[in-house]
């Protein structure tokens, strides 16, 4: 069982994703170029519309292409979004005053009640902290810990 990075931002020709698809809910088809998938591996994959976000996947079904050589179609499972909205918010630390412009996803079906929970998350991702509604990046957390 492999991880396979297949990020945008590796640009290696010879180990590329063609078409990543929702089939359903938390289930994805997904046809790449290279990297000997196999049943059981992992697939990190960037989210279209994202400059750094990316979900990892794994691969339940693999069929390996005669034509082209190489190639292969995998059936994947991830996280389940029914909507995938990409949003960027500016966060400023509570301690120094540095700017994180902050990328995250969140599922748009579950409305606006989503944003800010998905938001923490995020945060907490890149090292940052939210102490009592202050939010400090990773210097700060030191100083005032």
């Amino acid at each position: 069982m492999a991880e396979h990075d297949f990020r945008y931002t590796l640009l290696n020709p010879q180990h590329t994703l063609t078409e990543c698809r929702a089939l359903a809910p938390g289930q994805y088809q997904v046809t790449g170029q290279g990297g000997s998938i196999q049943a059981g591996d992992t697939l990190q994959v960037s989210l279209k519309g994202s400059k750094s976000l990316s979900m990892r996947l794994q691969v339940s079904k693999v069929r390996h292409l005669i034509n082209p050589p190489g190639q292969w179609t995998a059936v994947t499972t991830g996280p389940v979004f029914k909507e995938l909205a990409i949003h960027t918010w500016q966060v400023n630390c509570d301690g120094c005053g540095s700017l994180l412009d902050l990328e995250f996803a969140v599922d748009a079906s579950l409305g606006k009640a989503a944003l800010q929970p998905a938001a923490e998350q995020r945060l907490q991702e890149v090292g940052w902290e939210n102490r009592h509604g202050r939010h400090l990046c990773r210097a700060c957390q030191q100083t005032e810990a």
